[in-house]
């Protein structure tokens, strides 16, 4: 067996479009959810106005225990039930996905070809969180959304002096002062870091999801070639424990990058500054 390399193989081409075999693991993936959805429409639209019972109340279980977790971050239960389809989507395709990779013929199963005098083995079939362009464009899409969502809640203006403080030095120059100034110089400076670090969510998220698969991949495929049947079993059930933690990390830091960015920053003054100290202090107990 050989290593997968970094980058995905093209299978062919629609045009000028290249098909890569983790666009058909992930193209996999959501023809299984569009199945599933319409099931699950049926399935509903046949117990209208009914108890759910069967399938359906195992699915609703499943539903209550994600907004429990998501209101633990949000503390609201409207601002989970407007990011659960973001957020549970991305952790049913992502988990998914990883697991549609331990499947048999997944990486073993394709054709044969010879690339500049080299025979070279292409996989039909490949995870497709192996693949950087998937998880970039996934991140991608979280931080751009966050920031949709922050200016849809809190105005453009009021979301902007979160990563460019025009204002606090419009405030400093009205009423100067060397504190008040220096202070409104340092957070303009702390302002243009957090427009780095919008870009550093979006390297991490990507570069984690992606290091994490294509890694067990490759443990996969180096046990696979010293015994072909028990010396992986152990390794596969791995990836399992692992498909469902990257899953979850990705979403949940999903979540708290929509919390952050919907949560209207307030400026702190005395009184405020006051009640949170008094919030600090412990409660007298009789």
């Amino acid at each position: 067996m050989t290593l997968p390399p970094l980058s995905a193989e093209t299978i062919f081409y629609i045009g000028n479009f290249p098909v890569t075999n983790t666009l058909v693991n992930s193209a996999l993936t959501a023809v299984g959810f569009i199945i599933f959805g319409l099931v699950i429409k049926l399935a509903v639209g046949s117990q209208k106005n009914k108890a759910p019972r069967g399938v359906l109340n195992f699915f609703e279980s499943i539903l209550e225990v994600l907004l429990g977790y998501f209101d633990r971050v949000t503390r609201d239960r409207k601002k989970s039930l407007r990011f659960l389809p973001l957020v549970g989507s991305l952790f049913l395709f992502i988990l998914i996905s990883n697991w549609i990779g331990l499947l048999p013929g997944i990486g073993s199963i394709g054709l044969w070809e010879i690339k500049e005098g080299v025979r070279e083995f292409i996989p039909l079939f490949r995870p497709a969180n192996t693949d950087l362009n998937l998880t970039l464009a996934m991140a991608v899409l979280v931080v751009v959304t966050s920031h949709v969502l922050g200016i849809a809640a809190i105005g453009f203006f009021k979301y902007a002096n979160k990563f460019i403080k025009l204002g606090d030095l419009y405030k400093a120059i009205i009423h100067p002062s060397p504190v008040g100034i220096m202070t409104a110089v340092i957070e303009f400076f702390v302002g243009l870091l957090e427009v780095v670090s919008e870009v550093a969510k979006m390297v991490s998220l990507s570069l984690r999801l992606f290091g994490n698969v294509f890694a067990g991949e490759v443990l996969l495929t180096v046990m696979a070639s010293l015994m072909a049947y028990l010396v992986p079993l152990p390794f596969m059930g791995l990836e399992l424990l692992v498909g469902i933690v990257q899953a979850t990390v990705f979403a949940m830091l999903t979540l708290v990058y929509l919390t952050i960015a919907t949560t209207e920053v307030h400026e702190h003054n005395s009184k405020t500054h006051k009640e949170e100290l008094d919030l600090l202090e412990p409660t007298p107990t009789v």
